[in-house]
């Protein structure tokens, strides 16, 4: 055997469908039917391999600090106060940006947005999460770019990383085949 689509797995099955007496049609019929049997094959040691790969992604270091660092965060009834007032001040923030500095609270919910922001931002559990969701995404990011460039330099790969979409050649689902050349 040649592997998966092999001459000698294409010529079994001429050899089985002379010996069933089939027509040329039913030759062809079967023919066509073995290359969707391999194609399926194909495709499906394809995504099982891909399996494989997210398990080691999931077993990785990177992912398994952005679990601990979630599971902290999650228990951490201070940052979650700190979301629950973030999420309400940014409600009113949204609302205040639709009239921008014409509002009446403008002022009032501008500095209330940066001081919750900044409150956020400093939080230990809350920066740890965001330092591990980086990282996490990062290393997902190499991963797309490797099996993109092992397909072509021409592959367009999504990532929110302005390295790695330099890298990928496209500024990120433009479509118009412009200077990244994406479409062409």
């Amino acid at each position: 055997m040649e592997g998966l689509a092999g001459k000698s797995d294409y010529f079994f099955v001429l050899r089985f469908a002379f010996l069933l007496d089939c027509s040329h049609d039913m030759m062809i019929t079967w023919r066509c039917l073995y290359k969707v049997v391999i194609a399926t094959l194909e495709r499906l040691e394809i995504l099982n391999k891909a399996e494989s790969l997210g398990k080691m992604i999931v077993q990785s270091a990177a992912a398994e600090y952005y679990r601990s660092c979630w599971q902290r965060l999650k228990n951490d009834r201070v940052a979650q106060q700190l979301i629950k007032q973030f999420v309400a001040i940014k409600e009113r923030y949204e609302e205040v940006q639709r009239f921008g500095k014409y509002h009446p609270d403008y002022q009032t919910v501008m500095k209330e947005i940066r001081e919750i922001k900044r409150k956020l931002d400093f939080h230990d559990s809350i920066a740890a999460f965001k330092k591990a969701e980086n990282e996490l995404q990062e290393l997902l990011d190499e991963v797309s770019v490797l099996i993109g460039r092992a397909v072509s330099e021409q592959v367009k790969v999504p990532t929110g990383n302005p390295y790695f979409t330099a890298l990928s050649g496209c500024s990120g689902g433009c479509g118009t085949g412009g200077s990244c050349g994406c479409r062409s």
